[in-house]
């Protein structure tokens, strides 16, 4: 199932005095399968990530520590998340412009992926974004 709007998804944290494990399980807490992961790290300051959409893939952003902005933009209007909390993951559904920024200092974000890598899935141009969302809302 793709989901059509981004959120803000609560992971379950287990809280102890030895430290809090959290967890993510395909299919319960997220709604894909996981097929990659990858992250995200040692982000200079002023460096901005992403700037693309995605025609098919579904992730799920985890900031592991520090913080980072995530806009979002589904061709009409823009929305921000703040990711700062290492037990919420902000689910991300294919069909948004994505610009990551505002890294903090020694900020690590986790991406779970709904998809291997494929280059022919990414939108690298905002013009040509607009114009496949208009496409897809004049098929749909």
């Amino acid at each position: 199932m793709v989901e059509s709007k981004p959120r803000i998804i609560t992971i379950p944290k287990i809280t102890e005095d030895r430290g809090n494990l959290g967890y993510v399980e395909s299919g319960r807490h997220i709604p894909f399968t996981i097929q990659r992961v990858y992250f995200i790290n040692d982000v200079p300051g002023g460096t901005e990530r992403g700037s693309h959409a995605h025609k098919k893939l579904q992730q799920f952003l985890i900031t592991l520590s520090g913080s980072l902005s995530v806009l979002l933009n589904d061709g009409s209007r823009t929305e921000e998340f703040v990711l700062n909390r290492s037990h919420q993951g902000l689910l991300l559904p294919p069909g948004y412009w994505r610009t990551l920024r505002d890294f903090t200092s020694g900020a690590v974000v986790i991406v779970l992926a709904s998809e291997m890598y494929d280059p022919d899935d990414y939108i690298n141009d905002y013009d040509e974004f607009l114009a496949w969302k208009k496409l897809r809302t004049v098929t749909a």
